[in-house]
């Protein structure tokens, strides 16, 4: 675990992400996407129908999150992060076509981490009731697909050391499991 933050530039190559492990506290500079449950759907249907997707997955971001109204001065409103979860039956068929990382907070799937693991993608947390502070971070921000999902619309942003944390690295290290083994009592 690196107690410096790492600074890393989107988008993410495998070697960006080849170094961080659990617990590594990132920087992300550069463009990130937004998506949650209902852009998932869509996305998946378009995978599945040999669509096009809003933005080709490789080397990108996405955080799992659903802006509030942006205020009169900035580019996004409170932007905390949503359940991962939620995203879980989709996200294996975009780290296949080379998503590199993805924010949320809360645990994934087995099937997700496997996935990650195969074809090279992380898990970053953002850490919740942050989300005024995160929404500092966005420097631009506009619908790029499905503008009909209202807050849930994928949405391309630029960001200036967003602060993450890394969750499930490459290597199958789960920060999650390893705070539970490293603080859990044993009885007397």
């Amino acid at each position: 675990m690196s107690t410096e933050p790492v600074h890393l530039e989107t988008p993410l190559t495998k070697e960006d992400i080849e170094e961080l492990r659990t617990g590594d506290v990132v920087r992300l500079n550069g463009v990130i996407y937004t998506a949650r449950d209902a852009a998932h759907a869509r996305q998946a249907q378009a995978i599945e129908k040999e669509e096009p997707l809003p933005f080709d997955p490789e080397g990108q971001v996405v955080y799992f999150t659903g802006p509030a109204p942006a205020r009169p001065g900035h580019v996004l409103g409170p932007a905390g992060p949503t359940t991962a979860s939620r995203m879980d039956p989709y996200s294996p068929i975009l780290i296949e076509r080379g998503l590199r990382g993805m924010i949320g907070k809360g645990s994934r799937s087995e099937m997700v981490r496997e996935a990650m693991q195969q074809h090279g993608c992380v898990y970053f947390g953002a850490i919740e009731g942050t989300a005024a502070l995160l929404a500092r971070c966005v420097k631009e921000a506009e619908i790029v697909a499905y503008e009909d999902l209202g807050a849930e619309a994928v949405r391309r942003l630029v960001v200036e050391d967003f602060p993450v944390v890394v969750i499930n690295d490459l290597y199958g290290g789960d920060l999650y499991e390893e705070g539970r083994k490293k603080w859990r009592r044993s009885d007397p």
